[in-house]
């Protein structure tokens, strides 16, 4: 390992303080481990919401970037992917930043909700910079035994990859529980990465007609480049026009579909008043506590016959099928842009505090993190 004796990483102290580089030394690798040069991290919703301190069991310090793209620099022992493959030096991978399920608890077994398993750890969340290099935000990565990596096929950049990142296999998740079926017309609240990457996916699954509501004219005028059939402002006067357009869309009924992806309380009544009567809802956008908001069961659930159902997190199986997406339909998307181009603005690590404040004020779509090659010993 002396070959890459240090790296620099950004390092989040706690609730509502800026982040710090810090230097770091490289690890020494376990039988199993892979050491990763970072090539892409991203900035995510989570992040922000980690910088004011809203998940709870953080261990702060820690180095942020969950979900990440990187180049094997080295690897200890026989590493393999979920396909068998050996891990290569050289190869660019990525890898679920979800470890340490144990596959024995009644939530792994009997529920088969790993992602409510107790001894799940996440990279960029749970795990102390103390710890060592477990977050994006670096210039190395070290993955432990059992990480679940995937090599990239050669038909897809690391720029497609992690422009999916995060909010795909998210969208990917709260897709397959909203069951859209053909001619389904579906409304997306928000058109962050997450709603985006919903609003594609209900287009590509047959959507009959894709709305998206977004405060942001930045998101809306992005969502309208990724084909979906009206972007309607989200209306903040109070006179709740969004909600009187979707009506008027949809013969008074509201949509067959609805997908919240905004983490705004307010947002769920709006879109429980959106959706038909016998419709399904989808909350995907509170991975964080913002708070509550009032609801009546009877007019609002019970009489509408309404079905609501939570996502939060993914699994391995949402990872992978990712890259299926973005290798068939990614270049296809926004026109032939390609999936990429919901990625606004690339920062280096000396920037990640102006990343996290674009993010959190809606100025940008995506951003991501790119830091520079580790310099190594001659």
């Amino acid at each position: 390992m002396s070959a890459h004796p240090s790296c620099t990483a950004a390092v989040m102290h706690g609730a509502n303080r800026p982040v710090e580089l810090q230097h770091f030394s490289a690890p020494e690798l376990e039988p199993g481990g892979v050491l990763l040069e970072t090539i892409f991290s991203e900035v995510c919703g989570t992040d922000v919401h980690l910088s004011h301190g809203r998940l709870a069991g953080v261990p702060y310090p820690i180095i942020p970037g969950h979900v990440s793209v990187g180049k094997v620099l080295a690897v200890r022992g026989e590493p393999h992917d979920v396909d068998g493959r050996p891990v290569r030096v050289g190869a660019t991978v990525t890898f679920l930043d979800v470890v340490g399920t144990c596959n024995a608890c009644w939530f792994c077994l009997v529920a088969k909700m790993p992602n409510r398993c107790p001894s799940r750890r996440v990279y960029g969340v749970t795990y102390s910079a103390k710890e060592g290099l477990y977050g994006g935000w670096s210039q190395l990565i070290y993955l432990k035994p059992g990480v679940s990596i995937l090599e990239l096929p050669s038909t897809l950049t690391p720029e497609r990859v992690i422009a999916g990142g995060c909010a795909l296999p998210t969208a990917i998740h709260a897709v397959d529980t909203a069951r859209i079926k053909l001619g389904d017309r579906v409304l997306i609240q928000g058109a962050g990465p997450v709603g985006l990457s919903a609003a594609t996916l209900a287009l590509l699954s047959g959507a009959g007609a894709v709305y998206v509501v977004e405060r942001h004219e930045v998101r809306l005028a992005m969502a309208r480049e990724f084909g979906v059939d009206e972007a309607i402002p989200l209306d903040v006067t109070g006179s709740n026009s969004h909600v009187e357009r979707i009506l008027a869309l949809t013969e008074g009924r509201g949509v067959d579909v609805t997908i919240e992806a905004t983490g705004v309380p307010a947002a769920v009544k709006d879109g429980i008043h959106m959706t038909r009567d016998g419709g399904r809802y989808v909350i995907v956008g509170h991975y964080t506590d913002h708070g509550e908001v009032g609801l009546n069961p009877h007019t609002e659930i019970n009489r509408k016959h309404l079905e609501i159902r939570g996502v939060w997190g993914v699994d391995f199986s949402h990872f992978h099928r990712m890259l299926r997406i973005l290798d068939r339909h990614g270049a296809r998307v926004a026109g032939g842009k390609g999936w990429e181009h919901m990625v606004s603005r690339t920062y280096g690590l000396e920037e990640v505090n102006q990343a996290l404040a674009d993010v959190e004020t809606g100025r940008i779509v995506k951003g991501l993190i790119r830091p520079t090659p580790v310099r190594t010993s001659p």
